[in-house]
């Protein structure tokens, strides 16, 4: 019943956006994604010639990262903190097979730190099962795993990388408050106060990039090793927008491992300006593709 009012009002309400409409009546876009532009419009108007772009390139969860990010940009970024603290909630039940199932919601400076360790947790499991000649299952269930391990405080001990990476404009920080145009946002999570991201530094766990506007570019090396300052800087996402890290090829944001785009076996540094970071099933497929394209010798079978 939610879902068919939602689409009848999506469907009355698109008559005020004639370019939407229009997109939509030519097949271009789902009644989904025209919903989504026109609550989006309805909030912060001006947005949608933007996400209808947006819509015809991509799929409804991109569509809907691009709209939360555009609502973000232009909310006061303490009242958003407020609603955010609201909205947090958890719910449980469970289904026809007895499965324990729940949903909720986390503000980002918790919820950001708490998925960043279960999916840590979970990647270290697929990787063990692999090493040991296992076959590997989706990485929800590893996920899952993770979680009811965090539950009963048997996840993995804290590591050396940080658990929340805050970037914040240079000045801002020093200021302590934000001006127009100057970013202070928890990687993966979105704006927050510069007084939060303050009182947040006081983690010995959380990273904080103060930016001054100048493009990342130096950190390079060659072999196979990670440099904490070059994961940093890859999770941090696009820079200026610094959006946090999304596969290079669908866009998801779950189970992301970093992939040479020249390989490394083909003398590919491990630098900045050669890593992406893509989902597990979209770096086979590119190893695959590099297979084939000769780039990984013939005794290399799995991804630099």
């Amino acid at each position: 019943m939610g879902q068919a009012r939602g689409e009848l009002e999506a469907a009355k309400a698109v008559e005020a956006l004639p370019a939407t409409a229009a997109a939509l009546l030519a097949g271009e876009l789902s009644l989904a994604q025209a919903s989504e532009i026109i609550k989006t419009e309805s909030e912060t108007p001006g947005a949608e010639a933007k996400l209808l772009k947006v819509a015809r390139n991509s799929d409804l969860g991109q569509l809907r990262d691009e709209a939360r990010d555009h609502r973000q940009a232009k909310a006061d970024v303490h009242e958003l903190h407020r609603q955010q603290l609201r909205a947090r909630h958890f719910r449980r039940w469970r289904d026809r097979l007895g499965m324990v199932c729940f949903t909720g919601a986390l503000p980002p400076e918790t919820g950001v730190p708490f998925i960043n360790r279960l999916e840590l947790a979970a990647q270290r499991a697929r990787r063990a099962v692999h090493q040991a000649g296992g076959e590997r299952e989706r990485f929800e269930a590893y996920a899952a795993d993770a979680l009811a391990a965090m539950a009963v405080g048997e996840g993995p001990a804290r590591s050396s990388r940080a658990d929340l990476v805050i970037v914040c404009d240079l000045f801002a920080w020093r200021r302590g408050h934000a001006h127009p145009g100057e970013v202070c946002q928890v990687i993966g999570g979105g704006p927050v106060p510069v007084e939060l991201a303050h009182e947040l530094g006081k983690d010995a766990f959380l990273k904080a990039v103060l930016h001054d506007g100048v493009t990342i570019h130096t950190v390079k090396h060659f072999g196979r090793h990670f440099p904490a300052e070059l994961r940093s800087a890859l999770d941090l996402g696009p820079v200026l927008a610094f959006t946090g890290a999304q596969c290079a090829d669908c866009g998801s944001r779950f189970g992301l491992e970093y992939d040479h785009i020249n390989p490394l076996a083909n003398n590919g540094p491990t630098s900045y300006s050669n890593l992406e970071a893509r989902c597990w099933a979209d770096h086979q497929a590119k190893t695959e593709r590099d297979r084939q394209a000769g780039l990984l010798g013939p005794n290399l079978p799995y991804p630099p």
